[in-house]
């Protein structure tokens, strides 16, 4: 009866860690899609950002979207900007900005 306790708690505390991550990781997102809509605008004007920051938000690591939400309280460095630029640059977020480009436009 105990272990089924321990184990049930157990359970419960793992549930909470997840949501926990979840909730963390959906804030650094945030405020990573923050800056790169800002570098996005800056670097290229006239572009609708918002689909090109998703593009390279899904392309960017868990350690790169947490130091490009660093930027949102820091402000944005050329350091920053070009990181951004760089992960804009992955195979995988070029695919990804072509395909919306092409949805956009309606192709």
């Amino acid at each position: 009866m105990i272990h089924r306790a321990f184990l049930c708690l157990a359970m419960v505390a793992l549930g909470a860690c997840e949501a926990t991550n979840q909730v963390a990781d959906n804030i650094a997102r945030e405020r990573a899609k923050s800056v790169v809509n800002t570098v996005v605008s800056e670097r290229f004007p006239g572009v609708n950002a918002a689909p090109v920051t998703d593009c390279i938000i899904h392309a960017a690591s868990a350690r790169e979207i947490v130091r490009i939400a660093g930027a949102s309280v820091t402000g944005v460095t050329p350091e920053v900007a070009q990181e951004v630029v760089g992960i804009a640059q992955r195979p995988e977020a070029v695919q990804c900005i072509a395909a919306n480009s092409l949805t956009l436009l309606g192709g």
